[in-house]
């Protein structure tokens, strides 16, 4: 389906934006749980950089992407709403205020007049404040779906323990051996290939002495090796298998956004979702986005940002266009297509995708085999055969 908008500018816009470069921090490779990790000056940048990139592309009324009657200078806090993971640490949260920084930056048209005649300008050249929901680990699975899912952690084993996974493995020893040296502490089984990269790009970044002694194309391999260990265990072999679960979590949030900017009483224009990596390589594999753009299909670049942009065709339909922009390499988006069209109505969007929705903590429990953690152990799991195999008895 080509895109059919003829009304002028887009009605609104669901943002999936990666939080900027940070330090270095641990993932377990058999259950994904993490470490603390701490926001860069490079990662502020790299988010202030996206912030103003969104701001050109959205907010600029000469952009063919403008979004109709929204505020451009002096922020209209009733028209955003933003949402970050709090968790391991301060950089996903401080990268949505370091995006919200340059997609309304200082103005002098913050001022305010006070009653008396006297004029207020906000500190730092009139910065504008804008409200960020921060979403605890322990609030809501949400935006960390996969940490303490049971199901999740079954699913890596087999993943671990698949041909495709030691095929693979053995194609990488050599080079997992070649690159010990350089590793330190860091254990290079094949298994820990996101700790392997991770460590070797945050040591390439910072440490001189390290970047001028790693052989040419070891962090690249590091790279593609991680890229494939990631898309094998965040994706699946079907669209509502718990592999697909970094993005099952958010779709709720993402489908109720696009239909609520639908509603003539609708004040919010702009829904940024400050997350990890995990999501994008999920999202793009269950609307078949990779089989297009297969490049796509590993870990998504700092900074990174996936636009869901809602417009209407000349039928009066709203429609969902998926957009892309891999971090800084990328200097604009790139359009991407769902179920194979570049453009589809958002009841298709809608109908493809809310089957596989988890959209509470409870479907969130059920779907992990998780029954204490996460706040799971409110529910009464025991007349469930499924959590709880004791009460089929007799059935």
């Amino acid at each position: 389906m080509v895109n059919t908008t003829t009304t002028a500018g887009l009605i609104g816009v669901v943002l999936l934006a990666r939080h900027g470069d940070r330090t270095g921090y641990y993932q377990d490779p058999n259950t994904y749980n993490s470490t603390q990790a701490y926001i860069t000056p490079l990662g502020e940048q790299q988010e202030f950089e996206l912030g103003s990139y969104l701001r050109d592309t959205y907010l600029n009324s000469a952009s063919p992407s403008f979004i109709q009657n929204i505020s451009t200078d002096v922020v209209d806090i009733d028209q955003l709403a933003v949402r970050a993971d709090a968790g391991g640490g301060n950089v996903i949260l401080n990268s949505a205020y370091a995006l919200l920084q340059g997609l309304y930056p200082s103005t002098s048209k913050s001022e305010m007049t006070l009653a008396n005649g006297t004029t207020v300008l906000p500190p730092l050249g009139g910065f504008q404040y804008v409200p960020v929901q921060s979403l605890e680990y322990w609030q809501s699975p949400s935006l960390t779906s996969w940490m303490e899912c049971e199901y999740f952690q079954s699913h890596l084993t087999r993943i671990y323990a698949s041909s495709a996974f030691t095929n693979m493995s053995a194609v990488a020893q050599p080079f997992l051996t070649a690159l010990k040296p350089y590793l330190g502490s860091v254990s290079n089984n094949f298994t820990n290939m996101w700790n392997i990269y991770d460590h070797v790009n945050v040591q390439y970044t910072y440490n001189k002495t390290y970047y001028e002694i790693l052989p040419p194309t070891f962090l690249e391999q590091a790279r593609n090796y991680a890229n494939w260990v990631q898309r094998n265990v965040f994706t699946d072999s079907t669209q509502n298998a718990v592999g697909q679960i970094a993005i099952r979590t958010l779709l709720p949030e993402i489908i109720w956004a696009l239909g609520n900017m639908t509603q003539p009483s609708n004040k919010v224009k702009m829904s940024i979702q400050q997350i990890d990596y995990k999501p994008f390589i999920s999202l793009f594999n269950v609307t078949n986005a990779t089989l297009y753009d297969p490049d796509i299909s590993g870990i998504a670049d700092y900074a990174s940002a996936v636009a869901l942009e809602l417009s209407q065709n000349s039928q009066g339909q709203h429609e969902v266009s998926l957009k892309f922009k891999n971090g800084t390499q990328d200097s604009e988006f790139r359009q991407l297509q769902m179920f194979g069209n570049t453009s589809i109505t958002l009841d298709s969007f809608i109908s493809q995708l809310f089957w596989i929705t988890i959209n509470s903590t409870n479907n969130w429990c059920f779907s992990c085999n998780q029954t204490i953690q996460r706040g799971c152990s409110v529910f009464n799991y025991s007349n469930d055969p499924f959590l709880n195999p004791t009460s089929a008895a007799g059935y």
